[in-house]
């Protein structure tokens, strides 16, 4: 299972299924993003994922955050490893 978790996380760090939560068109706190497994089998992973969203101003400092949150059905490969996203 620990295996699984690595897999996931990796995967959830450079995923640009993630950037539909923001609302503000602006970046992922990679920081922030935290998930939880609500389903799993051998082929497929329901997951819950958070994160702040940054904003940022014209001048490049930090507007705001916006926590984001939403769900993915995460396809896995035979070896484990996440080969697709998909938004719930």
């Amino acid at each position: 299972m620990h295996y699984l978790m690595q897999h996931i996380e990796q995967y959830l760090m450079s995923c640009r299924e993630l950037t539909a939560f923001c609302s503000q068109n602006g970046w992922i706190d990679k920081d922030t993003l935290c998930y939880e497994i609500l389903e799993e089998n051998d082929h497929h992973v329901i997951a819950f994922v958070q994160f702040d969203e940054i904003i940022m101003e014209g001048s490049g400092r930090i507007a705001g955050r916006i926590p984001c949150q939403g769900r993915l059905c995460l396809t896995l490969d035979r070896f484990g490893q996440v080969s697709r996203a998909e938004l719930l």
